[in-house]
């Protein structure tokens, strides 16, 4: 196995560059090819040791498959994914072997994601094993360590998975991925299928975990309260793209793409100072397969102009934000927002 080589201290340890993920769409009986989604297109971001970036937008945006791309729990098309000095698209299985055990990943089902034949202990313990951190003599003092980090009691160790309640489950995904000691865990919507009381005890346990193992985080999510708790950047995306990127306080306090705008107006808040007037976008969400020229939002945006249809515009550099739209071409720091209720056509927005 190759060990990942020490990193400079101001040098990311992630680096996305360009990440593209498309799908057939096959059609008939000889499975003929007619399509393609464009799950992921174009996505370049950076994340630095012990931050939290959370992936938000609308569901079929590519959060996703963005998050497995970087693991190659699928495979990316094209793009670079620089992980502790190394290009995990460009690693053979070997190489990739070594690696797993500094990225992980908590996946959204915790009644899926656990083998119901396995016991807690065979669940965390056998990759432990097969990473070399322990043997099978002392496997299970290992493992129980690893249940009281998380909340669990050690006798859980000879337990089943459907002997647990779904937060439990989701405590035992999480011992299995922080078990072999990782830098970097991809967080897959891995609260939304959890009761809101049950919410708060894992977000809070990933957090203790960040501060304890000085875990990175990229934590895809739809839920913008949770992201609020939990972020230090916050990525939109819509449609297989990155529209924006800012850190988490900036972002809640002033969104500057249209999309980012209308999206974090729906989100509910119990401050009542902090409540947005909800802005309503015509139309539906265009579908991936032929998502439209240019800048793919348009076809919904009340600001749209003649030339985003000409070509998908960049992401803009805006201090230590960036924003895909052609009316920041020109900005500078701090950049005021485009006023989209001014141009909805008619609509009204919601009171």
């Amino acid at each position: 196995m190759t060990t990942p080589e020490p990193q400079n201290a101001d040098t990311p340890l992630l680096e996305v560059k360009n990440l593209k993920k498309f799908f057939p769409v096959l059609k008939g009986a000889f499975r003929r090819q007619v399509g393609t989604v464009k799950a992921v297109d174009d996505v370049s971001f950076s994340l630095q040791r012990g931050e939290t970036l959370s992936l938000v937008g609308e569901s079929g945006c590519g959060k996703t498959s963005t998050g497995r791309a970087l693991l190659r729990l699928i495979e990316p098309d094209s793009g670079d994914v620089l992980f502790r000095g190394q290009n995990i698209p460009q690693l053979n299985r070997q190489q990739l072997r070594g690696l797993r055990r500094h990225m992980q990943i908590v996946f959204q089902d915790p009644y899926s994601s656990l083998n119901p034949r396995q016991t807690v202990g065979e669940i965390i313990g056998a990759p432990m094993v097969l990473h070399g951190l322990c043997t099978r003599n002392d496997m299970d003092a290992k493992v129980q360590d690893v249940l009281e980090r998380v909340g669990l009691q050690a006798a859980y160790i000879s337990r089943y998975p459907h002997e647990f309640s779904g937060g439990q489950r989701q405590r035992i995904g999480i011992a299995r991925a922080v078990a072999l000691g990782p830098d970097f865990i991809v967080c897959d919507e891995a609260v939304s299928a959890l009761d809101v009381s049950v919410q708060a005890q894992i977000i809070n346990l990933l957090l203790d975990l960040k501060d304890e193992l000085g875990l990175a985080y990229v934590f895809i999510a739809h839920d913008l309260s949770v992201v609020r708790h939990i972020s230090d950047h916050v990525a939109v995306m819509y449609l297989g793209q990155i529209v924006e990127t800012a850190p988490c306080a900036e972002m809640f306090e002033q969104p500057l793409h249209p999309y980012s705008q209308a999206l974090l107006s729906a989100a509910p808040s119990t401050e009542k100072l902090e409540r947005r007037q909800r802005i309503l976008l015509p139309g539906d969400v265009p579908s991936p397969i032929n998502p439209p020229s240019g800048c793919r939002f348009r076809t919904r945006c009340p600001v749209a102009l003649p030339r985003c249809a000409e070509a998908v515009p960049p992401l803009y550099q805006i201090g230590n934000r960036q924003v895909r739209c052609v009316h920041y071409e020109h900005a500078t720091t701090p950049a005021k927002p485009v006023n989209i209720e001014n141009g909805l056509a008619g609509l009204t927005p919601e009171s």
